[in-house]
Parts: structure tokens; sequence; C-alpha cells
């Protein structure tokens, strides 16, 4: 079973990662954000969550949109899941910190944080910009899921703009991680 998981967790990235600047292997650009859970607002820094666990990232276009609303659900109904894997959760997308401490609560069901990159700083870091502007024009990141290692480097990616997927595959690569570096 480990092997099967493995092996279509290395497909998956290969096929899906192809559009993403930072591969798996490669480190994790790091990064301190305004961020929002429960309706309030805090600092979060990626280097410092890395300390706890590993750490999946996921980039989304823009809160209150469906496919991002679905999304938001999705990992809220799996917040626990990921917490008993020992990895840390937050969403970003290109949203002011107002609009996230919304979505926080309503979509994300104070389960997990999500991150305001409104001049798209972090998203560009990634290589995680959606060539073609959002339908209003502004500039949003693609749906993509990174799952970063405590050592900071990538060893999971997965791009698709449908939602549906990403929380089943950043964590099977979680409980990968986790039952290859038990003690």
């Amino acid at each position: 079973m480990k092997r099967l998981l493995a092996g279509a967790l290395s497909c998956a990235l290969l096929s899906t990662a192809a559009g993403a600047a930072v591969k798996e292997g490669e480190t994790a650009p790091d990064f301190t954000l305004q961020a929002a859970v429960g309706g309030k607002s805090f600092t979060f820094q990626l280097s410092e969550a890395l300390k706890k666990g590993p750490v999946v990232l996921y980039f989304y276009p823009k809160s209150f949109t469906r496919g991002c609303t679905i999304e938001a659900h999705d990992f809220a109904d799996n917040a626990e899941n990921f917490a008993a894997a020992g990895a840390t959760l937050i969403g970003l997308s290109a949203d002011n910190i107002d609009t996230q401490i919304d979505f926080s609560s309503k979509e994300c069901r104070d389960k997990f944080p999500v991150a305001a990159d409104p001049d798209a700083a972090v998203i560009r870091s990634y290589d995680a910009l959606r060539a073609s502007p959002g339908r209003s024009g502004a500039v949003v990141p693609d749906r993509i899921s990174f799952v970063i290692a405590p050592d900071g480097k990538i060893i999971y990616a997965y791009q698709d703009r449908a939602p549906e997927k990403h929380i089943e595959n950043t964590l099977a690569a979680v409980r990968h991680w986790r039952d290859e570096h038990k003690p």
C-alpha cells in the first residue's frame, strides 16, 4: 500500500507541478504575512510554523468564489485530519486581510488560517500567479497546493483548477511523510 501511495504521489507530482516554479526538493520561499483564523488576524511566518512539523500551503484564486469556497469547506472538514498527521494548514490568496478575516470564519469555519497577500509578493515567489487575470481583471493565484517538510523543502506539489483533489492528495502526502519520519 505504501508503495502504491508513494507511486501515486510521485506520478501526481510529476504530472501536475509542471506549472509551478517551486518543485519537489527545492526550498520553499519563507514568508511572513497577515493571516486570519476564527475572524481574528495574526502574523503568520512559514519558518515558525515549520518548527512544529510539515506545512500544507495552498494558494487559491479568490475568497468567496464558488471553487474557493468548496475548497475551504473541504479543508475545514479535514482540518483535524491534518492536525492529527502533524501538519499546519494555511490558505493564501491575493485578498486583503479584511476579506480574509471574514472568510476565515464563514468559509474556513474557524478551523484553519488564510493569509492575505494583496501585493502578490508571496504568490510570485512561488510562481503561483495565474497566467490570465480573474474575471474582474484582478491578479490572482492559480489553485496550487504544496506540502513543505520541516526542513523547508517542498515534498509535494499539486496544481489543478478544480478544488476536489487538493485535500485528498495533500493529506496523503503529509501522512506518507509522517510514516517515513516516525521515530
